[in-house]
């Protein structure tokens, strides 16, 4: 072989490598998109990336997660939104405040959420067992849990008869939960005042009101952005002695009395093993809506000798986790 074939021969060798690894495929890239800020939901972080792992993705090595943090201001999350698809995301993880912008901006990325309601009643999909679409996830189920948060709430607080049910009028779903609790609590013969909030400010001129108005128990509805002010509602209610229930465990171990709801940081393994699903093939039309598989029932039992209250055996008894 004369010696120009055979350099010619090595740099074709050479080359072969570097072919092969462009016709791989790139590493895949997840839009992670919240409503609310990293610091308060490094946990739910966590478990989302666990949930990868389970399905054989780690970030930074087979991977890549871009984060949009819309820090409770609810007017960026159409302009986060546009951005990742205009990144070509492979696939979209959304909460419940951030699903809707993403459904409005893209057809065809994948969506997958994990949301308070039912995502056929609010028309992210069109049935649980076959969605449709770009879109599946996980439903926590918080809004069928309204009856139940309520009557726990009458069995550790005697005698109440006034509720203050505090809502975001900026969360899409706050019509719904409006609906669910307020049939409820005429059912249990409660009356029911709403109050709203969504800046920390509108927080507190809400328990501001309690002077005046003074209620028995306080009822936060299920939005991301109360659980990012858990320490304050909980400040709040102590200072006004106020017996508060809301549906998720951070704002109880804050300093609330009480939450019944799914176990979130469960929910976002799922979430990102559903995410890690749809990165090897799956098609989120074909991708049934899972159910949060774990509920819980907390109780902050300091928080409950501070207000003069005595939990009954039976809520104890009943109680995944009782905080002393």
């Amino acid at each position: 072989m004369r010696r120009r074939e055979f350099v010619a021969l090595l740099g074709g060798a050479a080359a072969w490598p570097l072919a092969a690894r462009a016709q791989q495929t790139a590493m895949p890239v997840i839009g992670f998109f919240h409503s609310a800020t990293p610091e308060a939901f490094a946990d739910r972080l966590r478990a989302f990336q666990q949930g990868l792992k389970h399905t054989g993705f780690v970030e930074g090595e087979n991977v890549s997660i871009v984060y949009r943090w819309a820090e409770n201001q609810s007017d960026r999350l159409p302009v986060l939104a546009a951005d990742l698809v205009r990144r070509r995301v492979a696939v979209i993880a959304a909460n419940s405040s951030t699903v809707l912008p993403a459904k409005a901006a893209t057809t065809t990325i994948p969506i997958v959420f994990l949301v308070a309601e039912d995502p056929v009643r609010t028309g992210l999909v069109a049935s649980l067992a076959r969605p449709g679409g770009n879109l599946t996830g996980i439903n926590l189920v918080s809004g069928e849990l309204t009856a139940k948060r309520l009557e726990l709430l009458i069995g550790l607080v005697p005698g109440i008869a006034r509720i203050a049910v505090l809502v975001n009028p900026g969360a899409p779903l706050t019509e719904i939960t409006l609906r669910d609790v307020e049939p409820a609590a005429r059912g249990m013969g409660l009356q029911i005042n709403v109050l709203n909030a969504s800046t920390s400010h509108e927080i507190d001129a809400a328990f501001a009101t309690f002077v005046d108005r003074r209620p028995d128990a306080l009822f936060v509805a299920g939005d991301i952005f109360f659980t990012s002010r858990r320490v304050q509602l909980a400040v709040l209610a102590a200072r006004h002695g106020i017996p508060m229930t809301c549906g998720t465990r951070e704002i109880t171990e804050a300093g609330g009395l009480m939450s019944y709801g799914s176990n979130i940081v469960d929910a976002n393994v799922q979430l990102g093993s559903y995410v890690g699903r749809i990165l090897k093939g799956a098609q989120p039309a074909d991708l049934p809506v899972m159910q949060a598989s774990k509920m819980e029932l907390v109780i902050n039992r300091q928080t409950a000798r501070a207000l003069g209250l005595t939990v009954p055996d039976k809520l104890l008894s009943l109680a995944d986790e009782v905080i002393e």
